[in-house]
């Protein structure tokens, strides 16, 4: 039985993109507290269902599919450039499919400027109308107004006119920062790329016998399943450990194990795999905020989508993304890797940062246990010693070494040099990423 935080968001996703929803309205509608109505509102948000502006309110906007992610919503641009909206407000839903800046002729504007476009241009008040009239919104730098006829306008066309303090240079670049961030989430994995749905998932119930279980096992070849009560909240899991020797009329309940380690949709695919192998589980349930079952993921699915990730062109580029670029192999056997500190990966003070050092020194023991048919490794734990400060455009060399290697861990310690001064020093444990 859905909570009526789910009631809720089920009615603003129901909702048409563009209306306008409050507080007040959902709270007589769905006969609910004003309080949970507004925990609903902020959690939709969070989910990009909404999108509260000032002097505007709330509005259902569209909820962008993953591989459309690089585009914006006007209300979106409204939030990021802390614009005020002076008309086509009913338009604020709509997502604009590239940005053209007004820093041309207007004739030479126009030919680039269509519809589903936003210009972003200064007090040009014809280039406002011509632009709205070829079926582009329009985004005022330099906190300028629009005359009456281009509000009209944007309000008869529902094209989103809006105005904005900052100058042209610093806008777009916001707009680019903004689009540049989507693009890295949407290169990170989460459980809802890959989990098997509710529909596709084996479970069982509390209430069935061990009985239950072994039939299962025999119809569908798996070793584990989540274990359900009547309102389809997870309870448990079983596996084979919990019922070997256990009376084929003992109740699920009684041989399950309780509270089973879970994940929930938002969950990076790296965390769930990184848990997994800690853990020593290859099945975990997915869940709600409520505790609902929505799915199962195993170890097998999270390893084969961590290794097609890893084989994915980068669109957008991390600090890890900048750290691996600048690593060069100088040597295979003894394992060298030369390494330049661009003005990115320094500290107020011009020094190699803390989280860069880190990010290098971890790459690089994952090279040399890649190189060594090991896999895929996590990084446990570090120790490291800055012996003396290294400079920006300083080009390093890193020499690890294995001090041990286990079955499952991995004990490495690094010598850094600049030329062939020791600069740096570091011993790690990593985890080793088993099938």
């Amino acid at each position: 039985m859905a909570t009526k935080h789910e009631i809720i968001l089920q009615y603003i996703e129901s909702l048409p993109v563009g209306d306008k929803i409050s507080v007040r309205r959902i709270a007589k509608e769905l006969e609910v507290s004003e309080g949970t109505a507004y925990r609903a509102i902020k959690e939709a948000e969070n989910q990009r269902y909404v999108s509260t502006i000032e002097r505007v309110g709330t509005i259902r906007i569209e909820k962008k599919k993953k591989e459309n992610i690089d585009r914006l919503t006007f209300a979106e641009v409204v939030n990021i450039v802390d614009g005020q909206v002076l008309g086509g407000k009913s338009g604020l839903h709509k997502t604009l499919t590239k940005f053209v800046i007004g820093a041309m002729q207007l004739e030479d504007m126009m030919r680039y400027t269509d519809a589903g476009s936003l210009l972003i241009v200064g007090n040009r008040t014809k280039a406002h109308f011509t632009a709205l009239k070829a079926g582009a919104a329009v985004l005022i730098t330099g906190g300028f107004e629009a005359s009456e006829s281009s509000k009209k306008v944007a309000d008869e066309l529902d094209l989103p006119i809006i105005s904005t303090s900052y100058d042209t240079f610093t806008v777009a670049t916001m707009i680019n920062r903004a689009i540049y961030d989507q693009l890295i989430k949407k290169e990170i994995l989460f459980i809802e790329d890959i989990y098997v749905p509710y529909q596709e998932t084996d479970f069982l119930r509390v209430n069935d016998e061990v009985k239950a279980y072994h039939e299962k096992n025999v119809q569908t070849k798996h070793a584990g399943f989540p274990v359900i009560d009547a309102h389809q909240k997870i309870v448990g899991i079983v596996t084979a450990r919990d019922v070997i020797g256990k009376d084929y009329r003992e109740s699920i309940e009684k041989v399950m194990t309780k509270n089973p380690i879970t994940v929930t949709m938002k969950t990076s695919v790296a965390t769930a795999g990184h848990r997994m192998i800690w853990e020593g589980i290859d099945l975990m349930p997915v869940i709600n905020d409520y505790g609902i079952l929505e799915g199962v993921i195993s170890r097998q699915d999270v390893l084969k989508a961590l290794q097609l990730a890893q084989r994915q062109p980068q669109q957008g580029e991390t600090i890890d993304d900048i750290v691996k670029s600048q690593m060069k192999v100088l040597q295979e056997d003894d394992v060298a890797v030369e390494f330049t500190v661009t003005p990115q990966m320094t500290n107020q003070f011009g020094a190699i940062s803390y989280g860069a050092f880190t990010t290098l020194l971890a790459e690089v023991g994952n090279y040399v246990l890649k190189i060594r048919k090991r896999g895929d490794s996590v990084a446990e734990n570090m120790t490291i010693y800055f012996i003396k400060p290294v400079q920006m455009d300083s080009v390093l060399t890193v020499r690890p070494n294995i001090l041990d290697m286990s079955r499952k861990f991995v004990k490495m310690e690094f010598d850094v040099f600049v030329g062939n001064t020791l600069v740096g020093k570091a011993m790690m444990m990593f985890q080793l990423l088993e099938r």
